[in-house]
Order: C-alpha cells, then sequence, then structure tokens
C-alpha cells in the first residue's frame, strides 16, 4: 500500500473518530463507506520490489518538481497525472548505462530535457497476429504527450524497479512490456510470454509534442507474433486496428496528404521510415530473428 493511500485513509478514520461525538451512527457509516470504496477503487499495486536507491534520483534546485501538489496542471487528467508522478523512469546515458532515475512528469518537459539532457529509456512492442497483422493503437485523447496519434502496439517505458531493470537478454524491458499490454490493452500476461518478445534494435531520438511536453528515449524496438485477446483501457487507448503491410502504406499516404486529421506518433514514424518493412518481410518469412541488432543504436535524432 502507498503511504498516500495510506494516509488518507488514516485522515478519514480519525475525523470519523472525532465526529463521533457530535454526529450520530447513520452518518459515520455513511462516511466508512464512502472511504472504503474510495480506497478499494485504486489501481492494484505491483508487486515487484522496489529497486534499492543505490543511484540517486536526477534533481535540480530550480527545475525540479517533486510532488503533484506542487505540479501546475490542475486540468490534466486525473489517471495520466497520478501515473506523471508515480512512474520513476530510468535514466540513461546516450550508451544507454543507467545513470539514475527521475519522475515519468520531468522526464517529458521539453525544459528539463534541453537544460538537463534527460534521456530515458523505453519500449515499442510491435504486436503481429497469425495472418502476419500488425496492431496499431491510437492514444487516447488524455494522454499528456501526443494524444489521438496512431502508433504501434504499445509504447511505454521500463520503471525504475527490480524486475524491469534487468540487462540480462533485455528481461526488464521486456517484463515491462508484458506489464503495459495489459495495462493499456488488457492482453493478459499469459498471452504475450516475456520469451515471446524478440528485441530486433534500440534508436535514440528526441520529440517535442506541444511545447511544453516531449520525448527523449532510447526506445527498445520488440516484436512478437501472437493470436491475442485484446479489452483496450479507454484511459489510454481510444482505439485498435490491425493492419496488413498495404493498409499501413495506405494510412501512410492520409497521413503524409493531411487527410482524416491523422497522425502518426513521431517514433513509429522513425521506426517506418527506417525499418519496420523490411522487419516484417522477416516476419512473414518467419526468419524475424535473423534481423536482430541489439549491439547498435540508431540515432535518429
Amino acid at each position: 500500500m502507498s503511504f498516500t493511500a495510506t494516509s488518507g485513509l488514516l485522515n478519514t478514520a480519525t475525523r470519523a473518530t472525532l465526529s463521533s461525538l457530535f454526529f450520530p451512527k447513520s452518518h459515520l457509516l455513511r462516511l466508512f463507506s464512502s472511504s472504503y470504496s474510495t480506497f478499494a477503487s485504486r489501481r492494484p499495486l505491483s508487486l515487484a520490489k522496489p529497486f534499492p536507491s543505490l543511484l540517486p534520483a536526477r534533481s535540480s534546485p530550480s527545475l525540479r518538481i517533486s510532488t503533484m501538489a506542487d505540479a501546475p496542471d490542475a486540468g490534466m487528467d486525473a489517471v495520466q497525472r497520478r501515473l506523471m508522478f508515480e512512474d520513476e523512469c530510468i535514466l540513461v546515458d546516450e550508451n544507454d548505462r543507467v545513470v539514475g532515475h527521475d519522475t515519468k512528469y520531468n522526464c517529458h518537459l521539453m525544459e528539463k530535457i534541453e537544460a538537463e539532457n534527460l534521456l530515458h529509456r523505453a519500449f515499442s512492442v510491435f504486436l503481429f497476429n497469425s495472418k502476419n497483422e500488425l496492431l496499431l493503437q491510437q492514444r487516447s485523447a488524455t494522454k499528456v504527450t501526443f494524444p489521438l496519434v496512431w502508433t504501434n502496439t504499445c509504447c511505454s517505458h521500463p520503471l525504475y524497479r527490480e524486475s524491469e531493470l534487468i540487462d540480462e537478454e533485455c528481461l526488464g524491458v521486456r517484463n515491462a512490456a508484458q506489464r503495459k499490454l495489459f495495462d493499456e490493452l488488457g492482453i493478459p500476461a499469459e498471452d504475450v510470454p516475456v520469451d515471446q518478445f524478440i528485441p530486433l534494435g534500440r534508436i535514440l531520438y528526441k520529440a517535442p509534442s506541444d511545447g511544453k511536453w516531449g520525448e527523449h528515449e532510447l526506445d527498445y524496438l520488440l516484436f512478437t507474433v501472437r493470436d491475442v485477446s485484446v479489452h483496450p483501457n479507454p484511459d489510454e487507448v481510444a482505439d485498435i486496428k490491425y493492419v496488413n503491410q498495404e493498409e499501413l502504406k495506405e494510412l501512410l499516404r492520409k497521413v503524409d496528404a493531411g487527410e482524416e486529421g491523422l497522425k502518426l506518433s513521431p517514433w513509429f514514424r522513425l521506426v517506418v521510415d527506417n525499418f519496420l518493412f523490411k522487419w516484417w518481410d522477416h516476419v512473414e518469412k518467419c526468419t524475424i530473428k535473423e534481423a536482430a541488432d541489439m549491439k547498435t543504436i540508431h540515432r535518429l535524432t
């Protein structure tokens, strides 16, 4: 249980005890019922052990924003706002060596990205079904960065926790991918075993979103071929579709022509322009492992 959740429950209980001197029993029952409902509705917490704080969080006295109360973003969607402060991203250097950690909020502020060169580890999943069709998602309207753009199956970050910091065979990133496929698309873990993610490469890129927010990521590109059960989370995903190569090329044509207001995420476009179709050919030939190159970091900024 998080400190915030515990504190909120105890404060409510304390107020209820004091209030019993002045309010009828029925009032107290309603108060405790409301408190329990609020507490029970919180997202389940990960069972993974937190990684020991061997590396300090990066901070700057002038720019560091440490709590939700301090952040000047009262209009931000509540779910996205919570994730911005609860999630601790893994900071790396340009050679993918871990150098610290910081909140998702700080890692996506262009002001901090430019001032401190904050670079965090990320992953992008490309999931194909048995027909060799690629699952795309449209990001929800409430996403802080790049809302309503179309992108690959799942894009997110491994967190600064023991299970997602394992470098051996990219296991930490694979664990994170399995976690986020469930969070965003409701895909059960048994549908996407971690050993079925094939790391094909890494890219380093920087992309502003709206002036305030942006991305600066060292992104692991993970491919998998699985038939899965999909139940999108509307807080994360606005729409999904499976496409073949020709359908994706038509989507690209519409994006480039400015038709229907369609947009792609910058990382997805970089992968499409540099790697995707030749890797897709390997998927169709069942030779995808032959395309893997995890020694090179492709700098596409």
